[in-house]
């Protein structure tokens, strides 16, 4: 499955129809971002049933922003509408096969009840 560009208008729908969405913040001018293009499209090729998705930050700088992008590329895998890996820089290809094997295995009923747990903390601080 090729890759999607997100945009303000379909971000949101995009994360709420899948279950596990990868997105990589880039830029055009950004040499780093050019290198790591071949590595995601290949993730993206290898998994077709993860949604892989861009985000141009010179184009979509209010998303760039709601994440606070500081520093690209910087990728970010979100499984049920929970960021569960967030790391700037370029992956090598093993590195990304990796983090994809970690995201797959991630209990999500732990996951949500960490949040939760940490949510309540920062209520009562």
């Amino acid at each position: 499955m090729p890759t999607v560009e997100l945009t303000k208008d379909n971000f949101n729908s995009t994360l709420e129809s899948n279950d596990t969405v990868l997105i990589d913040f880039w830029a055009s001018w950004c040499g780093p971002c050019k290198m790591f293009a071949p590595v995601y499209e290949k993730a993206a090729e290898s998994n077709p049933d993860l949604v892989f998705g861009k985000v141009d930050t010179e184009a979509q700088q209010e998303l760039a922003a709601a994440f606070d992008i500081r520093s690209i590329p910087t990728l970010m895998i979100v499984r049920d509408k929970i960021v569960v890996f967030s790391q700037p820089g370029a992956l090598p290809e093993s590195a990304l096969t990796d983090v994809i094997d970690q995201a797959r295995k991630l209990d999500m009923d732990e996951v949500r009840a960490s949040v939760a747990d940490q949510q309540s903390g920062d209520a009562q601080a």
